[in-house]
């Protein structure tokens, strides 16, 4: 049994024609297949969404669902008979939500222009790039070779003799209900409204070749592993004269650091002083996504101290600030000792300054813990 056409929509029977229209932009959005990409279940979604548009949007369809329901339209084709396709949607609807999508696209369609022809696109290209956390920190601009579909030299283009340059053709059916007109994508031209004419040496049947260009690529501070980032118009060009090309989608890959470790926008860093050092006081050079800096350790500090460097790590994406490098102190213990080290240490034994006392403010190793995680 097929849902209620109010339900889908969520809205009353008493809705205006203003409410229905912001009801289904609603759901178009929510399920639109650019936003829900190999979602089957939101396509469908998407799908019925249209359908109860189309019919609760026409005054005389209207009033026919609410007399009879879905048997008014059983056997009539398009819409409301259940058969509608995604060319069908867009082109009747996509200037619904064209605006949120770029001007309406749906990946492998396109969007549609003038008398309902279809703006073809190319498809999409797919590489990775590796950065290094340096690059990461400050942005950078890649230059990658990409080998990509282009137009072919000399091809030429001709209008559909089946559509006539429409993208769509037009079938009329005879039902009891009366005369019902319904517009399908011209499988001619798959709704370009041309057809290669002159196809040069080297070029496919789409009138392509591949040819290997080199795209910049400007990438933001902060990106993340596993983002992707997109390069408009920098796939694979589509055939005809009014197709658009696809995107270069660029999937970001982080190289590891030597001595720096990233956890969200802060870096971490281990530092390991001599017991010397921390008995003494000492100053180190570490090192930070910008370089070198030098910083000063106090006299008596402890294995496990944490020192925080505001704004030295990584740069929101977001643009919130950026994140700090936290030093986590390590005093090395020799494992080895010559004789004099050794009675040194042993004459330490006892001694009050070599007895543990831990201030209140020296925290234990769980309570460092719960810190770095709260």
């Amino acid at each position: 049994m097929k849902e209620d056409y109010y339900e889908i929509l969520g809205i009353d029977k008493n809705a205006t024609a203003a409410e229905i229209k912001k009801a289904y932009r609603k759901k178009a959005l929510k399920y639109h297949p650019d936003k829900n990409p190999g979602d089957k279940e939101a396509e469908a979604m998407f799908k019925k969404a249209a359908e109860a548009y189309e019919v609760l949007s026409n005054p005389e369809k209207k009033q026919r669902y609410d007399q009879y329901g879905h048997a008014a339209f059983d056997g009539a084709g398009g819409f409301g008979g259940g058969s509608m396709n995604m060319d069908d949607i867009f082109s009747q609807f996509g200037d619904i939500f064209g605006s949120a999508f770029g001007g309406g696209g749906f990946s492998g369609f396109g969007g549609f222009g003038g008398g309902g022809r279809a703006r073809v696109k190319g498809s999409n290209l797919r590489i990775r790039v590796r950065l290094t956390l340096e690059e990461i920190a400050n942005g950078v601009e890649k230059k990658v070779k990409v080998r990509r579909k282009v137009q072919s030299e000399g091809v030429t283009y001709k209008t559909c003799s089946t559509c006539n340059g429409i993208g769509q053709v037009t079938r009329v059916t005879n039902t009891i209900l009366g005369r019902m007109q319904t517009a399908t994508t011209c499988n001619t031209c798959g709704g370009a409204g041309e057809v290669m004419d002159n196809r040069p040496s080297g070029a496919d049947a789409q009138g392509l070749k591949v040819e290997e260009e080199t795209v910049s690529i400007k990438i933001p501070a902060g990106v993340v592993e596993g983002m992707q980032l997109k390069v408009g118009g920098k796939g694979n060009e589509a055939p005809g004269k009014h197709g658009v090309p696809g995107d270069l989608l660029v999937a970001i890959e982080e190289q590891e650091h030597p001595t720096l470790k990233r956890e969200g926008d802060n870096l971490h860093y281990d530092l390991y002083v001599s017991i010397a050092e921390a008995v003494l006081g000492t100053s180190k050079e570490i090192d930070t996504v910008t370089g070198k800096v030098r910083i000063k350790l106090e006299e008596g500090i402890q294995s496990g101290k944490i020192l925080r460097l505001k704004g030295k790590g990584i740069p929101s994406i977001n643009g919130y600030g950026q994140g700090d490098l936290l030093v986590h102190i390590n005093v090395w213990t020799p494992k080895a000792l010559n004789k004099e080290q050794r009675e040194f240490f042993e004459k330490m034994i006892g001694d009050e300054n070599f007895t543990p006392n831990p201030e209140k403010s020296d925290k234990s190793f769980f309570e460092k813990v719960k810190d770095m995680f709260s």
